[in-house]
């Protein structure tokens, strides 16, 4: 019987460290599984787009180099290839000329930029060999009329084709209620010469097409 009650206890005391060594050791409880958070993400390589150019040349010279033709009080930057001295920003004078050294009066007006650069380089070779000449437009003045006086808004007005008086006059917001219109009259200067038109405005406001004048570049319309 007392061997009975010890075979009892040393069971009862076996039975938990058995059952410490067989069970595994606790670990620390996991976190909730959750799902990954999106990674940011990587910006998309398009290829290079192509760029909108930007040049540093004036726009006019840009678009207009083979087509737009010199007229008085336009400017031109004038450039021969290592020849600083015959290098310069030019004013088309109102006799359509511009002045360089070596080479004195050259017309401009009615010249292209491209054919007057032809020009030049023909003169210079007495001077230099093989002259390479550039010419800019930096100034477009010469396609512009120009509202002075009793007029709403004066000032320059971009010159179109075929524009006309009353197109002009239109173009500036009209006349002022103090502007007079009996004694309006258009500046206009050819070679060198100054001429002043008179206007019958309500005449060409009536439809007489003779006093409704077409404009020439360089124009400027007078309403005392």
């Amino acid at each position: 019987m007392k061997w009975k009650s010890l075979v009892l206890l040393a069971f009862t005391i076996s039975a938990p460290l058995c059952h410490g060594q067989d069970a595994p050791a606790a670990s620390p409880a996991a976190p909730p599984v959750t799902a990954p958070a999106s990674a940011p993400s990587e910006p998309v390589i398009q290829p290079d787009a192509p760029k909108p150019s930007v040049s540093t040349t004036p726009a006019p010279a840009l678009a207009l180099a083979g087509s737009y033709v010199l007229g008085p009080t336009d400017v031109i930057t004038v450039t021969v290839l290592k020849e600083t001295t015959l290098s310069s920003s030019l004013l088309v004078r109102p006799d359509g000329m511009i002045t360089m050294p070596l080479l004195g009066d050259v017309k401009a007006a009615g010249l292209t930029p491209l054919q007057l650069a032809d020009d030049i380089a023909a003169r210079l070779k007495k001077y230099i060999q093989d002259p390479n000449v550039s010419v800019i437009l930096t100034q477009m003045n010469s396609k512009k009329v120009f509202l002075i006086g009793e007029i709403t808004k004066v000032g320059p007005v971009e010159l179109t084709p075929g524009m006309t008086l009353l197109e002009a006059i239109a173009n500036g917001g009209g006349l002022t209620p103090y502007g007079n219109a009996k004694r309006m009259y258009i500046l206009r200067t050819e070679d060198g010469k100054h001429t002043k038109i008179p206007v019958h405005y309500k005449a060409a406001l009536k439809g007489y097409s003779d006093q409704n004048i077409t404009l020439k570049p360089g124009d400027t319309i007078v309403v005392p």
